[in-house]
Formats: structure tokens, C-alpha cells, sequence
């Protein structure tokens, strides 16, 4: 199995991303695994484009793509990817679109073809601090799993989903919830363990 592992760019005035850390920094791959890893700028023009790109070009049979969620507390396995950006701050390009649909007449939602619930015990099993999330944003997060989700709804696919990862220590502040780089990377290994079997 050939699996796209995607993280994004740092946004929003922060000077890294725990997510494309934490894809970066993956070692355990399952055996008979292939992981192709790739940064994904935080762009609602080029992030879901670059996606479609490397998809066509490594020919992948699934995609994972890793995001942050500053102020969440754990792990989010993420359900559902909505056919709607609403940006409540601009994007790396200046972009802030509000109240718009990705792809007029397209389904207004397509959930994950990845194993949820199974990556959600095997992470449980691990105290990682982990739900399954029912919303991944309008954000640029959202764009590129919907992306994605299209591509295996159209067959080109046979897997794709979202994980966001919360704040990393360093990033966090007044209190707010965060999440060892160690522990991120053990959920995104611990996900490509559940794909894979």
C-alpha cells in the first residue's frame, strides 16, 4: 500500500506547524507500507490543488492529511468534509473567502473512507487523547479533505481522510491545551498501522 501523508505550512503568525512536524518526523511505517509525505501550503487556490497534483503524479492508494487545530485537547480523527469555505482569518495568500461553496453542485458532504473507529480504540488503547470530530472547519484544513475526498468518491482513491492534531507545547498559551510532538507522531504511525491492516 502507497499512502500520501500530507501536513501543512506554518499560518496564522505562528513560526511552525505540528502538523507537517509531526508528518515529518513519522518512522514506524507498517510493513509492505510505501509513505510519500508532502507540505501543503495553507492556500484555498493551491492547498487542494497540490493535493490533486501529487495524487495524480505518485499514483497513491490512500490519503492522510494532518492539520492543526489550535485549541483542541487531543487527537481529532475527522468524519465529515463540507463542500463550504468560510475563513475567519485570511489565508497564506490573503484570502478570505466567507459563505462559499468549494464545488457548486457537488455533494454538500463526503465523509472519510478512513477506519475511524479502529484508529480511534487503538489510539484509546495507547492514552493518546483522541474523539472522532463531526466538523474539520471551513478552513484551508476542510478544502484539501474535501479534495481528497472527491478523489476517492471518483474512484481515483481508495481511502482518504483528515486527522487535526492540536497545539504543540511551545505554542500554547494562557492554558491552552497541547500535545508532545512524540505523541503526535505515535497517533499518525498508530493511524497508518490501522489503514494498513
Amino acid at each position: 500500500m502507497h499512502v500520501l501523508l500530507t501536513g501543512f505550512e506554518p499560518f496564522g503568525g505562528e513560526s511552525i506547524n505540528p502538523s507537517w512536524e509531526a508528518v515529518k518526523t513519522v518512522k514506524h511505517i507498517p510493513e509492505g507500507m510505501r509513505v510519500t509525505r508532502l507540505l501543503l501550503p495553507v492556500s484555498f487556490a493551491l492547498g487542494p490543488q497540490r493535493l490533486k497534483e501529487a495524487v495524480l503524479e505518485h499514483q497513491p492508494d490512500a490519503v492522510i492529511s494532518v492539520g492543526q487545530a489550535g485549541g483542541r485537547n487531543g487527537i481529532s480523527l475527522e468524519r465529515i468534509a463540507v463542500n463550504m469555505k468560510d475563513a475567519r482569518i485570511a489565508d497564506n495568500d490573503g484570502a478570505m473567502p466567507r459563505d462559499e461553496i468549494l464545488y457548486p453542485g457537488e455533494e454538500n458532504a463526503i465523509f472519510s473512507t478512513l477506519p475511524l473507529r479502529k484508529t480511534e480504540a487503538a489510539l484509546t488503547r495507547e492514552s493518546l487523547p483522541v474523539q472522532i470530530s463531526n466538523s474539520a472547519g471551513l478552513y484551508v484544513c476542510n478544502a484539501v479533505f474535501y479534495e481528497a475526498a472527491r478523489l476517492t468518491r471518483d474512484g481515483i482513491l481508495s481511502a482518504a481522510g483528515f486527522i487535526h492534531v492540536p497545539f504543540l507545547p511551545e505554542q500554547a498559551k494562557n492554558g491552552e491545551p497541547s500535545l508532545p510532538l512524540s505523541e503526535m507522531v505515535r497517533a499518525l504511525e498508530i493511524a497508518l498501522d490501522c489503514l494498513s491492516s
